[in-house]
């Protein structure tokens, strides 16, 4: 039995125009529903697996036909949620990590009048080309397996999962941390362990067809593309009324410092607060990286507090 209850969303319209008929969103809560302290709930994504993904789609909308989720699709029925299940509101922070951060930014733009305070983690507004390209190699690295046939994965694409581990690792990761070898700290006896063993190892652990429905949400990630924007990512930015702090990795190669900069400038509250991590993306994430927890946690209780 699984461990996390599950959101009947129903008929959900998505942005392409498809319907996704019986719609389902798994979530997590943490805490008691009492105004004196935190109540958290963590939703998946679409596609993720656990909620409606195409490894989980029946027919007629299986295998090749999975409708995409947009970030916004998905944020649209976070909200659906925490109304029609806990009747909350308003939101004292919307947290996130990586696509969790553009969801993040999704919530300020869609909804300001229900947002206090975002906390984007390692994320961006909008997907820049150079992310874009750098998912389409992570793409063809997967596709390229035999497997790979009309536009599905009937089986799983094992030489497909070694080459995008390969290609991955070299990007999610910065030269510093390589060059350091900080992979030992993560208890790898040598770079080739490192990279069979948490790259290549991590990514066989997942449904490939799911992997890239993922990507897709990725790729077409823009708090402006929506008809209440209209592709006005400036007037999106502008309408992000809740108190922000925007942390990306200094080392970042792919939702980079850069891009982040370029967005709070059209912002009304925001704060730009690298984090001085040698670890690349993985700094926003930093489950075994004690350094960089505590630089989030501190930046998050600060964000709270004020």
């Amino acid at each position: 039995m699984p461990d996390y209850p599950i959101f009947e969303a129903g008929d959900v319209v998505l942005q392409s125009g498809l319907t996704y008929r019986g719609a389902r969103l798994s979530y997590k809560t943490y805490g008691a529903l009492d105004p004196s302290k935190y109540f958290i709930v963590i939703p998946n994504m679409f596609g993720n697996g656990l909620s409606s993904s195409p490894s989980n789609t029946p027919a007629p909308l299986d295998r090749a036909r999975y409708p995409h989720f947009t970030t916004t699709d998905n944020v649209q029925v976070q909200q659906r949620l925490l109304q029609e299940v806990f009747g909350i509101e308003r939101v004292k922070l919307v947290y996130g990590f990586s696509m969790g951060a553009q969801q993040a930014f999704h919530w300020g733009a869609l909804f300001p009048d229900r947002v206090e305070r975002i906390a984007p983690i390692c994320g961006s507004a909008k997907t820049s080309p150079h992310n874009f390209v750098f998912l389409e190699g992570v793409k063809a690295a997967l596709t390229a397996d035999p497997a790979w046939r009309d536009g599905w994965f009937a089986t799983p694409p094992t030489r497909g999962f070694q080459a995008m581990g390969r290609v991955y690792a070299g990007w999610g990761l910065s030269q510093a941390f390589y060059r350091e070898e900080e992979w030992r700290k993560l208890g790898y006896s040598s770079l080739e362990d490192f990279l069979i063993g948490n790259w290549e190892g991590g990514f066989r652990r997942r449904d490939a067809n799911d992997l890239l429905a993922m990507l897709w949400t990725w790729q077409h990630a823009d708090i402006s593309a929506n008809e209440l924007y209209r592709g006005d990512l400036g007037k999106a930015l502008g309408a992000i009324t809740a108190d922000a702090i925007v942390m990306p990795s200094e080392t970042d190669l792919y939702f980079t410092v850069e891009d982040n900069r370029r967005e709070v400038a059209l912002m009304p509250n925001p704060e730009l607060r690298p984090i001085p991590s040698i670890w690349g993306h993985r700094a926003g994430n930093p489950a075994q990286n004690p350094e960089d927890a505590k630089f989030i946690d501190l930046a998050v209780r600060e964000l709270l507090a004020r």
